[in-house]
């Protein structure tokens, strides 16, 4: 990546099983990349438990239950000319928890989880059926170039 980049990465859970900072900044340049953001960057992602998780999801989207990934994208006012995309809340125990459902390798899944975040705070959003086509090949095109399968398939039994 050319532009500047960071990403700071906060851990409000326990590390075993989660990945490293170098790891989520791979995939957070990959993100960006393949969006095609070539300005200077910045965001933070907390990796959380189920119980904040919940919390957050709950106060902030209304729905009472941990999930993967939740945005949060800066609301800057136009004359603040900063790098600041927003913030990614990972929750650790729920793609711990859909990778093994989903036969996924871990690792992969939380790849995907980190791209699926960056592309919101980008603007991208999977509400209206062609939106979330587009988003999801996107983040199959971004994944593939790190190695990882397409996301969306469903493995046969």
């Amino acid at each position: 990546m050319s532009a500047a980049l960071t990403v700071n990465v906060g851990y409000a859970a326990p590390r075993k099983g989660v990945p490293t900072s170098a790891s989520f900044r791979e995939w957070v340049e990959a993100a960006l990349r393949g969006a095609k953001r070539r300005k200077a960057t910045e965001l933070s992602i907390r990796i959380v438990d189920a119980e904040e998780g919940r919390q957050l999801n709950r106060d902030y989207r209304g729905k009472d239950y941990a999930t993967n990934v939740l945005s949060f994208p800066a609301d800057l006012p136009p004359e603040l000319k900063l790098p600041l995309i927003g913030d990614l809340v990972i929750c650790a125990p729920v793609v711990a928890r859909e990778a093994a459902e989903q036969g996924k390798l871990a690792r992969n899944h939380w790849a995907h989880m980190t791209v699926h975040g960056v592309l919101h705070l980008l603007g991208y959003d999977h509400i209206e059926d062609d939106e979330a086509e587009a988003m999801e090949a996107l983040e199959t095109h971004i994944l593939a170039g790190l190695g990882i399968d397409d996301p969306y398939t469903v493995p046969e039994d």
